[in-house]
């Protein structure tokens, strides 16, 4: 069975939000649903803004907080030209946090969104992560 991925991001102010990420990286308005939603298109899958007040419930007895976090899962965005998207996404309302990285496999930079999200803009080498990927044990 194939899985589909939905990638939903929660955020306190839904028409800020789709400002942001319509602006800073591109994507276009899908769907929307009433008030607590919307759908952005132009991705590699849909992603969802949805409505979750600041103090809302969250996970098990925590409220949402949207000032800087970090969280283990974050957006990657792949990029052709690294400083023309980070110009984008700063002049759209992300806070930089750091400089540009070099690796092997490319360039890097990490941003935050308005609402406290980590975002990183990859701009991939020729070799992209091939430049570092060891073969694949055989089963």
């Amino acid at each position: 069975m194939d899985a589909n991925l939905l990638v939903n991001i929660d955020v306190p102010d839904l028409a800020r939000a789709e400002a942001f990420y319509t602006a800073a990286l591109g994507l276009r308005p899908g769907r929307r649903f009433g008030g607590g939603g919307v759908e952005l298109l132009g991705a590699g899958v849909p992603l969802y803004l949805l409505y979750q007040p600041k103090d809302s419930i969250a996970a098990a007895d925590s409220r949402r907080d949207y000032r800087r976090h970090w969280t283990p899962v974050h957006l990657d965005w792949v990029v052709d030209d690294l400083e023309t998207a980070l110009a984008r996404a700063e002049a759209a309302g992300a806070t930089r946090e750091g400089e540009i990285r070099s690796a092997a496999w490319g360039r890097i930079v990490r941003l935050a969104d308005p609402f406290g999200h980590g975002i990183c803009l990859i701009a991939f080498s020729a070799q992209g992560y091939d430049a570092i990927a060891e073969p694949a044990a055989s089963a």
